[in-house]
């Protein structure tokens, strides 16, 4: 059993960021260490709406996250886990009432699916995890370092989430907003992988319908603050021109020129005018009245992601980064971009007229006005939903386990064999071998043959798996890979060994309520 020890004649200050009134049974125990990620309901309602607005576009442009690690050739015999006391385990709840069964198909359990969180530097990730049995049926198991972000001064990550049964943008299970993560202080404070895991504890689940869509006025539009999205239908050119002959619609009308039509003025008979997009500046020295070159209405903001505003971005600047001021826009990209601190993102975009001789292809737009609302419910709680996976710790090597994540990433020769879409599984018997890395101060990890790809990070090893009953106990959970033979793919993969201190970790975590975030509604 390593121990990492303070320097001699000087305290260390934790950098867990214990929150007031969270984790009291955490700081009893130094080997605990308690961090909030979503502290109040306020900060996790803000957290789900992220995730979930314009149809879950968040979740869908994740992207897996896994620890590059190249300094390793082979996993070699030198020292290993030591035991600290005898083995024990913790049952599993919410197991499949079905009887025993032999069969040589793997029933998928329903406790796994992502974990998505921002990482510092702004992007977007999912790692692998489990639902794991607790007193409040509210506990993910998942990798540490799908919960810190050791490479942005070990502080926690953002807008952490759990989704079982992850599917496509789906959460067939609700969504599981991250409240408060328990990590041993050895990881936290010294980023030592060798206790590279987590325990999260959720809120109740959210589900129903996220973001939905609803038509509104243009008054409405313009006062509600929430998510909303403006769009052009294309209309008959009689509904185009009664539109624009009614002062209260007149602006919501335009029309795009056909391609035989003429650039001309307003003045000639039967001219037509069309939007042509140009830049704030532009816009604004711009009169107002008819005329080529004036104004065309006001400015229309688009809500995007964040993702996307980075995107557009880049079009107007492809050397442009992270922490860089914003470029201007461009004549072919004139949009002006703004990004909160919340990662919420407009595109505002300025039009002038131009006016054109009739053509018999010219197409007419009527521009409708939508928010996004949520009709959503409390789904309970994730162990009543999906059940949880039982615990074991200071077990012997030489077990069968059986693994479930959601591989994604390149191997390092550039080969994609996985598409992260459906969770795949490895089954072996665990490595007593220790994995040296000194760059992550990995000594006692143990091993698994398994050739996986990055994504698959956080996914629990399960001792004792039945296929039946869909349950087994969390013995490990993945944190390195590895190439060992040398040819640019990852054959094997390493977990902490799960000891008293892990216990110890974990049985903390399992003792604290989470609690809803919808109020119950009365029956």
């Amino acid at each position: 059993m390593k121990r990492i020890l303070l320097p001699a004649g000087g305290a260390l200050l934790a950098t867990g960021l214990l929150a007031a009134g969270l984790a009291g049974a955490a700081q009893a125990d130094p080997d605990v260490d308690a961090a909030a990620l979503a502290a109040s309901e306020q900060k996790a309602a803000e957290v789900l709406d992220f995730w979930t607005k314009s149809d879950n576009a968040a979740l869908k442009g994740a992207t897996a996250y896994y620890w590059d690690n190249k300094d390793v050739k082979k996993i070699v015999q030198k020292g290993g886990y030591v035991a600290d006391g005898k083995p024990g385990q913790s049952e599993p709840i919410g197991a499949e009432k079905t009887t025993t069964v032999k069969s040589q198909n793997v029933n998928l359990p329903k406790s796994i699916g992502k974990v998505f969180f921002e990482g510092r530097d702004g992007k977007l990730y999912w790692c692998s995890g489990t639902s794991i049995q607790s007193q409040y049926r509210n506990l993910v198991a998942t990798a540490g370092h799908c919960v810190y972000d050791i490479a942005a001064n070990d502080e926690v990550v953002s807008r952490w989430v759990f989704v079982p049964g992850y599917y496509q943008g789906k959460a067939p299970w609700g969504i599981y907003v991250g409240k408060q993560a328990f990590t041993h202080y050895d990881f936290s404070n010294y980023e030592d992988f060798d206790r590279d895991y987590a325990f999260v504890t959720v809120y109740n689940g959210v589900g129903g319908v996220l973001n939905k869509s609803k038509q509104v006025t243009k008054a409405e539009f313009d006062a509600y603050k929430g998510t909303k999205d403006a769009k052009d239908v294309e209309v008959s050119r009689e509904e185009f021109h009664k539109g624009r002959l009614d002062p209260k619609t007149a602006e919501y009308y335009h029309r795009a020129r056909g391609s035989k039509s003429e650039a001309t003025g307003p003045d000639f008979p039967g001219a037509e005018v069309a939007q042509v997009e140009v830049t704030e500046g532009t816009y604004k020295a711009a009169k107002v009245g008819k005329g080529n070159g004036y104004k065309f209405g006001e400015p229309v903001v688009e809500n995007v992601t964040y993702n996307q505003a980075v995107a557009y971005i880049l079009k107007q600047d492809p050397k442009w980064t992270a922490g860089k001021p914003l470029p201007a826009p461009t004549a072919d990209y004139p949009a002006t971009v703004w990004v909160d601190r919340q990662g919420n993102a407009t595109l505002t975009h300025y039009y002038v007229q131009q006016w054109y001789k009739p053509g018999t292809d010219t197409k007419f737009y009527r521009t409708d006005f939508f928010i996004y609302v949520h009709e959503i419910k409390d789904v309970g709680r994730l162990g009543d939903n999906v059940g949880g996976q039982g615990f074991a710790w200071n077990q012997p090597t030489g077990k069968y386990v059986r693994t479930f994540g959601y591989p994604f990433a390149k191997h390092p020769d550039g080969s994609k064999p996985y598409s992260g879409v459906t969770p795949k599984w490895c089954y072996g018997k665990t490595g007593a071998k220790a994995t040296k890395v000194p760059s992550l101060k990995i000594e006692e990890h143990i091993s698994l043959k398994c050739a996986v790809t990055g994504g698959y990070n956080g996914a629990p090893w399960l001792l004792k798996y039945s296929n039946a009953k869909r349950m087994g106990y969390v013995n490990g959970v993945t944190s390195v890979l590895y190439d060992t033979d040398g040819n640019d793919r990852w054959d094997y993969m390493s977990s902490p060994y799960f000891d008293g201190e892990t216990n110890a970790v974990y049985s903390s975590a399992a003792k604290v309520w989470s609690g809803s975030l919808i109020p119950k509604a009365d029956s």
